[in-house]
């Protein structure tokens, strides 16, 4: 099952490069991603919580001589991210199904390089071979630099180049640490092996230096990827440039590769290290909350206030993960499945929003809601799920890792509370700035402005803007039923996540009784 849910994206994005006519690319595209959809389904039915730690295991000789398998598996934390995946991408094709390409492209490149790029992602969440993980984590970066760099707005070159650097910088330093593991269970076995359990046995028995060292190549790659302050400056760029559907999956899935590392590999690998290290990363996650909450307040440019309002989400993530808690760490993974949601709803809004005024600048906008008034309440459903309103999905996994952090963390906790504050700040004053008030501002009234321009503003009539369409209903309507339904009713989710979660948070936590000094 996990072979065919990497294959069928990788073979169909393949065979979609090879269509010439756009409408042909875009439906076989969204037949390819709702078929994988439909590939999830049996996949979650058939993981049992309560029996082994990996399921649906596969594994085969890929480099023998150096141990290297391709080995799939998955837990509970990497399903539901398979999941997330399985939903956004054919949402993220409906969505952009009416983007105008720049000139010079075809739609049959701008969905094979989406579809590759799902089963490069698929692949980093179901890897159990270190070596492996590494492949499909530097992987996900060409199709991405490519959508990026090829499809995106006016300074996508700078934005795709610097995503690119930044994220392989990373992938280097975290390969230098794969190549350190292998040395250390040669050593402890006498023969090295690559394999995530084996590995997760040798180094509990390591000395604690070995493991900062190692574990310090993993964490870099992932604060990068996730990204916690101070690693945090592509995303802003690479968010406001993406293509709107890019950056749903940038935000919504890419992100979360370095906060599922956190849980896969840093935690249970370097267990001492974590527990060493664990302040500094509480101190950076912590600045990040608050650092970004106000940056995001400060923004003009909707899609830049949306890339700002994730990474403070991120920090909520890394202090549910790095407070050793069950509670906190379930949290932190039901953070990041309803952080998918909700700011993939809301950027796909704002994508909406900017399609309809011809600007990203939140000033060019004012009282949109008389206009389209289904789209002001979309608008503002997302933006109160991404606060955390209570009832909506965000408001239970805020709630888990804020109480389940501050019994090990007072004052963190205490400190990351002033960014629920701040995101109410941020997310109702743009609401209030874009769709309150009179009509206003140059996208809305008279000629109105270009995309990313700031025009003086003139006086005319209101500019014609037609409300939501029948397939951007459609586009959205799960997301509006996820977010009702999982801030009401959340178990489903927890039930899949909770025994994972568990088991990691008990593997870190048993060992430094173990480890002893260095």
């Amino acid at each position: 099952m996990l072979l065919a849910l990497l294959l069928l994206p990788l073979l169909g994005g393949i065979a979609v490069a090879f269509l010439r006519d756009d409408r042909t690319a875009k439906l076989a595209a969204l037949a390819v991603s709702l078929l994988e959809l439909l590939l999830v389904i049996p996949a979650w039915l058939a993981y049992d919580p309560s029996g082994d730690r990996l399921q649906q295991t596969l594994s085969v000789d890929w480099i023998p001589a150096f141990g290297v398998k391709f080995s799939l598996g998955i837990d509970g934390i990497a399903l539901v991210m398979v999941a997330l995946i399985a939903l956004l991408v054919p949402i993220v094709v409906g969505g952009s199904w009416a983007d105008k390409l720049p000139e010079g492209r075809n739609a049959a490149g701008f969905y094979s390089l989406l579809l590759v790029m799902e089963a490069g992602m698929v692949g980093v969440f179901v890897a159990t071979d270190v070596f492996l993980f590494y492949v499909f984590f530097e992987a996900v970066l060409v199709p991405m630099y490519f959508l990026i760099g090829r499809f995106g707005g006016p300074r996508r070159q700078y934005a795709a180049v610097k995503f690119f650097l930044y994220s392989l910088l990373g992938g280097l330093i975290m390969l230098a640490s794969v190549i350190g593991l292998y040395a250390v269970s040669a050593e402890q076995l006498g023969e090295g092996t690559l394999d995530w359990a084996t590995l997760a046995e040798v180094m509990r028995t390591a000395d604690t230096s070995t493991q900062v060292w190692l574990f310090l190549g993993f964490f870099i790659a992932f604060a990068i990827k996730a990204p916690l302050f101070p690693l945090h400056t592509w995303l802003p760029d690479a968010g406001a440039e993406a293509p709107v559907g890019v950056g749903v999956l940038l935000v919504g899935i890419l992100d979360k590769i370095g906060t599922f590392g956190f849980l896969r590999y840093c935690l249970p690998l370097f267990p001492a290290a974590s527990h060493d290290l664990a302040p500094l990363v509480l101190v950076l996650a912590v600045i990040g909350i608050l650092y970004a909450a106000l940056l995001a307040a400060g923004q003009d440019d909707m899609k830049r206030f949306v890339a700002y309002t994730s990474i403070a989400h991120f920090g909520f993530i890394g202090l549910g993960i790095f407070a050793f808690s069950e509670q906190a760490a379930t949290g932190a993974v039901l953070y990041m499945v309803n952080h998918g949601i909700s700011t993939g709803m809301l950027f796909l809004v704002v994508g909406m929003v900017i399609a309809r005024g011809g600007s990203r600048l939140i000033s060019d906008y004012g009282g949109m809601a008389k206009l389209t008034p289904l789209l002001g309440g979309l608008f503002l459903l997302a933006g109160l799920s991404s606060l955390s309103l209570p009832g909506t999905n965000s408001f239970i996994s805020e709630f888990l890792v804020l109480i389940g952090s501050f019994d090990n963390q007072p004052v963190f906790t205490i400190l990351a509370t002033i960014g629920m504050i701040l995101a109410a700040l941020y997310v109702l004053w743009a609401y209030q700035r874009i769709m309150q008030g009179p009509v206003r501002g140059n996208a809305l009234v008279g000629a109105g402005g270009g995309p990313g321009t700031a025009m003086a503003p003139e006086i005319g009539a209101r500019r014609t803007i037609s409300d939501l369409s029948g397939r951007e209903i459609g586009v959205l309507a799960p997301l509006v039923v996820l977010i009702i339904g999982l801030g009401i009713y959340p178990k489903p989710v927890l039930d899949v996540i909770g025994p994972s979660v568990q088991a990691t948070v008990q593997s870190a936590s048993e060992a430094p009784a173990a480890q002893g000094g260095n």
